[in-house]
């Protein structure tokens, strides 16, 4: 039976505290122990010292790809297994390949590689997580578009936060060492706000407790020692969440949210949209809902369509199927007219379903989030 190579992961909050800088270090110290590493892809973005300490270690040249009357330069899937070695460092997870290459994003030839017996050593930052993506969001003002599935984080072998303070990150940007002088102050102005740090840094340690503790995870603070966490985490027994959506943008967030509550439980989660028989959706709803059947197959969650003339009989129906012990859904629309004299849906549910906990979940939108830096 082939050996399936093992991935290690170095997490961080945001660019510039350190993940590529931390796996270099530790790649010149396999290579000084024997082993075969060498350079898959790396993104050093102008940074002298990343790029100094990548010097010495051998790099699988990367090939160009033609797109749009552009020549772009590409991670060489077919040239890293052809090479074969030991342990390869693949650098920017959550990056979106030109079209027309084997996969569409990183993270998948990262799967390839493993697959082929190969160790990978990896980086990316918390806020490219994809449950995350509406709470960075919400907490940074900046939406960020490149994501990576929540479980090719927890699929990894081990997980090495790289951590430093907001205090000297900002110190680092300031210095140069993390984007050109050009763009100091906007990032400064922008996604590197002290409380933006501060928020993100919570977040990563946050993920690093809740997703990936029990296993083996590690804690890197600027070269200090990493610390094995080794706890056993209580996972509760029998939960099984049920998510009430509607082919809208809110669904997005509320599947998100679901997801994090479930993965906290340990528990399975299915999403339910009770739509009326024969109902038709409009042009938007249909591309609301391929929105939502991708999101829930990034996250490996299932999405039932049930129909039904009446929404809480057509879920409680479906909840008791599926043996449901926590439903979530979103703010009730306000009933207006003579529809204010109709039961609200959550008494309705919490009627049908006594067994079974409700949660609405708020819709925090803020404010219109920015471009990422």
């Amino acid at each position: 039976m082939n050996r399936h190579g093992q991935h290690k992961v170095f997490l961080g909050m945001a660019a510039g505290v350190g993940k590529t800088y931390r796996m270099l270090e530790e790649a010149h110290e396999d290579l000084a122990a024997g082993r075969d590493v060498c350079i898959g892809v790396l993104e050093a973005h102008g940074r002298a010292d990343t790029a100094r300490l990548a010097e010495g270690i051998e790099v699988v040249p990367r090939r160009s790809v033609r797109y749009r009357d552009r020549t772009l330069w590409e991670m060489d899937l077919p040239g890293i297994l052809v090479r074969g070695p030991e342990r390869v460092l693949i650098d920017e997870l959550a990056h979106t390949n030109v079209p027309g290459l084997e996969h569409r994003k990183r993270y998948e030839d990262v799967v390839a590689v493993l697959a082929a017996g190969i160790d990978v050593r990896s980086t990316v930052n918390v806020q490219h997580l994809e449950s995350l993506n509406d709470q960075v969001a919400e907490l940074t003002g900046v939406r960020v578009h490149e994501t990576v599935p929540d479980g090719v984080i927890a699929a990894a072998d081990e997980v090495v936060i790289v951590d430093v303070t907001p205090e000297a990150l900002l110190h680092r940007l300031r210095a140069g060492k993390i984007y050109p002088e050009v763009r100091i102050e906007a990032a400064l102005n922008g996604f590197f706000k002290i409380e933006n740090l501060t928020n993100l840094r919570e977040v990563a340690l946050r993920q690093i407790a809740e997703d990936v503790a029990p296993k083996r995870a590690a804690v890197d603070s600027r070269g200090a020692r990493e610390d094995r966490l080794t706890r056993d985490v209580p996972r509760a027994v029998g939960e099984r969440l049920l998510a009430l959506v509607r082919p809208e943008p809110a669904a997005q967030r509320l599947i998100r949210r679901s997801w994090r509550s479930a993965q906290r439980l340990g528990a399975a989660l299915d999403l339910l949209w009770v739509r009326r028989p024969g109902y038709t959706p409009s042009g938007d709803e249909e591309r609301q809902l391929a929105s939502m059947r991708r999101l829930a197959s990034v996250l490996g969650v299932n999405l039932v369509v049930e129909e039904d003339d009446d929404v809480a009989a057509g879920a409680a129906r479906v909840a008791r199927e599926l043996g449901t012990t926590y439903i979530l859904m979103g703010r009730p629309a306000e009933l207006r007219g003579r529809h204010r004299l109709r039961e609200p849906l959550p008494q309705q549910l919490m009627r049908l379903l006594p067994g079974v906990d409700l949660r609405i979940v708020a819709d925090r939108a803020r404010r219109s989030p920015e471009p990422e830096p």
